[in-house]
């Protein structure tokens, strides 16, 4: 529903969840564009999903409608969001232990769609893709 709109748009999809939070439910889009997107670029692409929503009418439940920007810790999960993070702070986790530890944080150095690299302190990690449970930019304090 909203690929032709935001590929025109000059909009990137980050993440879409549909999660039920108490008795509501929300479905959330995480949207984002080259220097940032701002509470308009929200609004417009909240209204554009809302009519298309409507007419399509995929949800059959009640639903909260939360369109916004994945912040600065965005998550990593297409091949491009790692490739653009290459030399950013990142924060993943995987399935199983990995030098003894399922959590790590560093600069990630590399990626090849296969393994990332991240260096910890002086150390270098390789993580296989295959095993990342999570992985995200960090902010570093």
């Amino acid at each position: 529903m909203l690929k032709d709109f935001v590929e025109q748009n000059g909009f990137e999809i980050v993440d879409i969840e549909y999660v039920k939070e108490g008795s509501n439910w929300f479905l959330r889009v995480y949207a984002d564009k080259e220097g940032g997107i701002d509470i308009d670029d929200c609004g417009r692409i909240s209204e554009f999903l809302s009519v298309q929503l409507d007419e399509k009418d995929p949800i059959t439940d009640a639903y909260f409608l939360e369109v916004s920007s994945p912040g600065a810790e965005r998550p990593l999960k297409k091949t491009q969001d790692f490739y653009k993070a290459v030399n950013s702070h990142v924060f993943v986790t995987s399935y199983e232990p990995i030098e003894g530890s399922k959590e790590f944080e560093g600069l990630l150095q590399s990626y090849d769609e296969e393994v990332l690299v991240i260096e910890i302190g002086k150390k270098k990690i390789s993580i296989p893709v295959a095993k990342v449970a999570s992985a995200r930019l960090a902010i570093v304090f």
